[in-house]
């Protein structure tokens, strides 16, 4: 593989250095709430760039740095009050960005440094001057709404990255799928009356936030149809996304014709996880990367890039990105997951009734929307 060709790796010290407070799975800290780390620590993401050294696949990628993303850029996607509000809390003493976002001093650096990765890393892509890549953000981004943070999410990553690369020319159509086990209601609100910007989200139905995420929303005005969300019942496994991948979100994203595929990469759908209800393990999400990647390569010129979201649990995250990584780069340099076997192995890991009958009554309402929306 020539040097220019590798699969890009983006990263930066600065995004491990965001602190959130000692918080626990808590927004808040409380009077019976013994202070703990916080969930969205920087040690799941320390690990994968850890072990990818360990490994040696760091190697074999294209390893790059990038600024952090300057005031315009995020003003494309934030309002100014919610950037001043920002800026104000970080010079003072941090607060909650909106809703189950806390920071501290500092916190916005790295905020703004994650998001600098995912637009170097879309750029690089979209410009062709990398084949795919990895940005692996933190905070992560895919919560965050125009005026507020949410879900440990200051920043939106993926939105202002993706109308970074449109306001540069670079792509016009864009689909983003989200995968982490909550669902994406950041890209979902820049770009829900958005025709050409695709976004998929398949999530733990009711899990975070409570108010969106439901497969009826489909996008209003002329991006009616733009938007598909796959609320999928706790406990689904392996079999389930499996179904879900080939039934509606691969031929959704097919149809859609994307110049660029994006995904918000989390691994909280993972076993392991200890904020998530679901299933998956690291060979599912490899083989869920492996289906983008040739999907791009048949639609979009290969252009893919993955930008890390969620993920809690600290020992399983790391096995499940060398995985996709692995997968993404055509790596033969695989490390051996203790728990790859047994999660495939628990009980209900196969598709359940219910599981069909759900995806199948979403892929019929999306066909109708389809039908809906070229007549």
């Amino acid at each position: 593989m020539s040097e220019g060709r590798r699969t890009g790796f983006f990263w930066h010290e600065r995004c491990f250095w965001h602190d959130p407070g000692a918080i626990g799975v808590f927004s808040a800290p409380g009077e019976f709430l013994q202070p703990q780390p916080a969930s969205e620590s920087p040690e799941s993401k320390r690990r994968l760039k850890n072990l990818l050294e360990v490994s040696g696949l760091i190697d074999e990628l294209e390893v790059r740095k990038a600024p952090p993303a300057s005031r315009e850029d995020l003003a494309r996607f934030h309002t100014g009050r919610y950037l001043d509000e920002l800026e104000e809390g970080d010079r003072t003493y941090g607060g909650d960005a909106g809703e189950c976002a806390p920071y501290t001093p500092g916190s916005l650096a790295a905020a703004r440094q994650s998001a600098g990765l995912a637009i170097a890393a879309v750029e690089a892509v979209a410009g062709g001057e990398l084949p795919n890549a990895y940005a692996l953000c933190r905070p992560p981004g895919h919560h965050a709404e125009a005026d507020r943070g949410r879900g440990f999410c200051l920043l939106g990553n993926i939105p202002v990255a993706v109308m970074h690369a449109r306001a540069l020319g670079l792509v016009r159509r864009v689909a983003i799928l989200d995968w982490d086990v909550h669902h994406g209601n950041g890209q979902q609100a820049a770009f829900y009356d958005d025709p050409d910007v695709l976004t998929v989200s398949i999530h733990q139905a009711g899990n975070y936030p409570l108010d969106t995420g439901d497969f009826d929303e489909l996008g209003e005005g002329a991006g009616l149809g733009a938007n598909l969300n796959l609320p999928m019942p706790p406990g689904s496994g392996i079999g389930a996304y499996r179904y879900a991948m080939q039934e509606l979100v691969l031929p959704a994203i097919g149809d859609f014709a994307p110049d660029l595929i994006v995904v918000a990469c989390g691994y909280d759908a993972c076993g392991k996880d200890p904020l998530g209800k679901m299933m998956l393990n690291s060979s599912a999400f490899a083989a869920m990367t492996q289906q983008l990647k040739a999907l791009a390569e048949r639609i979009s010129g290969g252009k893919l890039v993955m930008i890390h979201e969620g993920g809690y649990s600290e020992g399983y995250v790391p096995l499940c990105g060398h995985a996709v990584l692995q997968a993404l780069s055509g790596s033969r340099i695989a490390v051996p997951d203790p728990q790859d076997d047994e999660i495939a192995a628990w009980a209900y890991q196969a598709l359940q009734p219910h599981q069909r009958a759900l995806i199948d009554s979403w892929r019929e309402g999306w066909r109708r929307v389809g039908t809906t929306r070229t007549t």
